[in-house]
């Protein structure tokens, strides 16, 4: 009998051993492993899912005309830009994960998802899990996705293209126009995973529809924006066929915001000034964590996008640089009580790094910077 597929460790399961040494600092473990944020969402978005009235009822999939006019608004507003068309989804983990399975039936004669080598490991595992080709693209220095890497026969195979700006986890700002020109002129829709746009450091927030909705789909989650990761509220725009099509296969699923979720993502969408009240902590937390690694010897530069810091372990370029990356979070374990992620986690071009997701108040942060000495 052939073995089927059997599910990788999931990535941050590993960490079970470094999270033991740091539990033993008193006052416990400070996670900066995971982007799981810690502020608290407005009060008046709190009100609106609680008293939206609307818990009785099966929501509709592609979301509420009030839902969706709003994530239109929040793009034209914020972003400047424009889909022809707007549909819910539930978070954005799920759209990653599920999006290449509906995108194969649309195109039996393709199968390999494109995505940056270094990158949110569900793009890969979508397509594993969709029984395609992950294939990634190759980044430059400063971790941009290189697409003139990509080689002719991937492209000509190619079902989609996935592109995350600013990047989880090096926080780099790709050149999405180009993406878009692409995948326009070799037929290869590209998804845009837009969820870090509101805390884009270099320059304004930038978005694949910029550059107009042709063959391209923009992905936003309300998860960091508006610190709302556990009520799931994501939204999709673009080009009209896509989303369109991608609707109505997710109505089969069920796939389906909750009403109360989305009648609070109204309420938040609407609101910038809880986003940049949010904007300054995490450039204050940014800034502070990044000198309490130096101070310890990690050389690390702030990220022109995103609330991570992408920092180089000592040895990295040696003959075994995720055995450096591995030594390095034990260390912060063991002497600041602190949990990082091993940068193999997001690709094993990240191997010899670490990422830091400043998702703890500033207090923690100091409590690390004391427990090591700095």
């Amino acid at each position: 009998m052939t073995a089927g597929f059997v599910p990788p460790a999931y990535p941050y399961d590993r960490l079970d051993g470094a999270k033991a040494k740091a539990a033993l600092h008193p006052g416990g473990v400070v996670d900066l492993s995971i982007g799981t944020p810690c502020d608290p969402p407005p009060a008046e978005v709190v009100a609106a899912l609680a008293g939206s009235g609307s818990e009785r009822g099966y929501p509709a999939s592609i979301g509420s005309p009030a839902y969706r006019r709003a994530a239109g608004e929040w793009l034209a507003n914020r972003l400047g830009a424009e889909g022809d068309q707007v549909a819910a989804c539930v978070g954005t983990k799920e759209f990653v994960a599920t999006t290449p399975q509906w995108m194969k039936l649309r195109r039996p004669d393709r199968d390999t998802v494109l995505y940056p080598a270094i990158s949110y490991p569900t793009y890969e595992m979508g397509a594993i899990l969709a029984g395609l080709r992950p294939v990634p693209v190759p980044t430059d220095d400063h971790w941009r996705m290189r697409l003139d890497a990509i080689a002719p026969a991937d492209a000509e195979r190619a079902l989609m293209l996935w592109v995350n700006s600013p990047g989880n986890p090096a926080g780099q700002l790709d050149d999405l126009t180009a993406a878009a020109a692409w995948g326009r002129e070799r037929g290869v829709p590209v998804f845009s995973d837009e969820c870090y746009a509101e805390f884009t450091w270099d320059g304004p927030p930038r978005s694949i529809l910029q550059a107009g909705p042709e063959g391209v789909v923009a992905v936003h989650s309300l998860s960091k924006r508006s610190n709302l990761a556990g009520v799931r509220a994501g939204f999709y725009a673009g080009d009209g066929e896509l989303v369109t099509y991608l609707s109505e296969v997710r109505k089969h699923v069920g796939m389906m915001v909750p009403g109360p979720v989305q009648a609070a993502a109204v309420v938040a969408l609407s609101d910038q000034t809880h986003v940049e009240a949010q904007r300054e902590l995490y450039r204050a937390r940014l800034e502070r964590f990044a000198k309490i690694l130096e101070a310890v010897g990690v050389s690390v530069e702030l990220p022109a996008g995103g609330f991570y810091l992408w920092a180089a372990a000592e040895g990295g370029d040696g003959a075994d640089p995720a055995a450096a990356a591995w030594a390095l979070t034990d260390r912060l374990a063991a002497d600041g009580g602190v949990l990082v992620s091993p940068g193999e986690f997001y690709g094993q071009a990240g191997a010899g790094y670490i990422r830091v997701a400043l998702v703890a108040p500033m207090e923690a942060l100091e409590l690390v910077a004391s427990r090591l000495g700095v």
